[in-house]
């Protein structure tokens, strides 16, 4: 897959929903259900992050689930690629983007939101032939003011800004013209995951996908 062709493939993703919810799954028990709230309430595309030891489980679970389109997060090595890969991931996700973790994903097929937090991370991206990244962490790494600043010299790039992103100001974001979405955890939070609570966060979900951009 070339870097083209693997930014095609993340836009559509990242046109599926205004949000992205970022995952950090402790029980596989978890996986199937929370992927049908957050699906039923219209957030299809989600990213579970490789942060637990049952990460890959929770993947393979969560592919079970119609209308989901399940990616894996915090890819760090080629073997996270294959890992995920092998586990049914349609997409990964990254903090960062070093040459043998594109070259990996290349390999693999599998389409990379790769992270950037600087102009000179997405001019790199650029030279590649990559037109769609991460803006991570969003918050701490200057906000929407930021990305719409990085966006005056480098338009190329449209974004899934990620880190510390609330309902109150995904808004922000959206509202730009080089964000196709946002990544955010607050629509899972772990006391509604922990509690089985599906239905709040089925309505937590809805209220996501209600945002617009």
């Amino acid at each position: 897959m070339t870097p083209q062709e693997a930014s095609i493939l993340c836009a559509e993703i990242c046109a599926l929903a205004p949000v992205v919810p970022v995952l950090v799954v402790n029980d596989v028990a978890h996986a199937r259900p929370l992927a049908e709230a957050l699906v039923a309430g219209g957030l299809p595309a989600l990213e579970v992050t490789l942060r637990t030891p049952c990460a890959l489980d929770v993947i393979k679970e969560m592919s079970k689930v119609e209308g989901g389109t399940v990616g894996a997060g915090t890819l760090l090595t080629a073997q996270d690629v294959a890992n995920a890969k092998a586990a049914g991931a349609k997409f990964g996700v990254s903090p960062g983007a070093t040459d043998r973790l594109m070259d990996a994903c290349e390999a693999q097929d599998m389409p990379l939101l790769a992270g950037t937090a600087s102009s000179s991370d997405v001019m790199r991206l650029l030279e590649r032939g990559y037109t769609v990244a991460k803006f991570f962490p969003a918050e701490t790494n200057g906000g929407a003011p930021a990305l719409k600043a990085i966006g005056a010299p480098l338009p190329q790039m449209k974004f899934c800004p990620t880190g510390g992103i609330s309902v109150k100001t995904a808004h922000q974001y959206l509202s730009l013209p080089n964000a196709l979405c946002v990544g955010g955890s607050w629509v899972a939070p772990n006391d509604l995951v922990n509690k089985g609570d599906w239905k709040a966060i089925e309505e937590l979900a809805r209220e996501a996908a209600a945002l617009s951009r």
